[in-house]
């Protein structure tokens, strides 16, 4: 289940990082100082500091009862490491619920794990023209499979492998969905250049050069010296299509 369009709304998170959007988005974190530099800094700030996303950061602890204030504990069945508790996560997801004034229709829970769905360009996109997300990242060995099968919408992942957490898949996809943002990047088409843009066909983006001309003996392909901006895009289009066809022939047009 993907985003649908919604309207922002106000509340008393851990963090905010603008008051009004076009997209937002909810992290629920046991580390949200780890998002601090990451919103604070690169080409991508201007999406947060300008409001088009906003990106509200939660940690469950702050749901979780007693003095300890404790979110996981030991797995039933025994076993290495501990599990991330339902009952924090879903107190912090009804405040986040109340917080922006939707359904899970409008705000979809989703969770970064190994099962998800790859993350790519065309989910990127979808995103960027939703009213986004709550992202949900897990720490420990999990996360009780109770709380994933009655509050989960939908699981991400960046690839086979793991990480200790779901933050940095958080932070790629929430870089991913910012740079796409009208006017954080200083050229309204570079996205279009990027691999795996439609523009491009989905391809791999070709080779870049920069001065000087030669360096360490090596030079710069002569159609991109030409000045001839027909060949050049012939150029480029050609090393696309051959960088495709070596790295990745996956992403190439099923022939007819």
């Amino acid at each position: 289940m993907w985003p649908r369009n919604a309207s922002p709304s106000t509340g008393n998170p851990t963090t905010e990082t603008s008051v009004c959007s076009l997209i937002r988005f909810d992290v629920i974190t046991l580390f949200p100082e780890l998002f601090e530099p990451f919103l604070q800094h690169g080409v991508t700030r201007r999406a947060f500091e300008g409001g088009q996303v906003t990106v509200k950061l939660w940690n469950p602890r702050d749901y979780a009862q007693g003095g300890y204030r404790r979110v996981d504990d030991r797995p039933f069945g025994g076993g290495p490491g501990m599990v991330m508790m339902a009952e924090p996560l879903f107190q912090c997801l009804q405040a986040i619920r109340s917080d922006r004034g939707q359904d899970r229709v409008a705000a979809p829970l989703w969770l970064f794990s190994p099962i998800g769905q790859p993350l790519n360009h065309a989910f990127v996109e979808s995103v960027q023209h939703s009213s986004g997300a709550v992202l949900l990242c897990g720490r420990y060995e999990g996360v009780d499979q109770r709380f994933i099968d009655l509050h989960v919408d939908g699981q991400i992942s960046l690839g086979d492998f793991v990480l200790s957490g779901g933050e940095i898949p958080a932070m790629a996809l929430l870089d991913a969905v910012a740079r796409l943002m009208p006017g954080v990047l200083h050229d309204e088409e570079s996205p279009q250049q990027d691999s795996f843009h439609p523009a491009l066909g989905g391809l791999l983006d070709s080779p870049h050069y920069t001065r000087p001309e030669v360096w360490q003996g090596q030079g710069v392909p002569e159609a991109l010296l030409s000045g001839h901006h027909a060949r050049i895009e012939e150029w480029r289009r050609e090393q696309s299509l051959d960088l495709t066809r070596r790295w990745r022939p996956d992403l190439l047009p099923p022939k007819s």
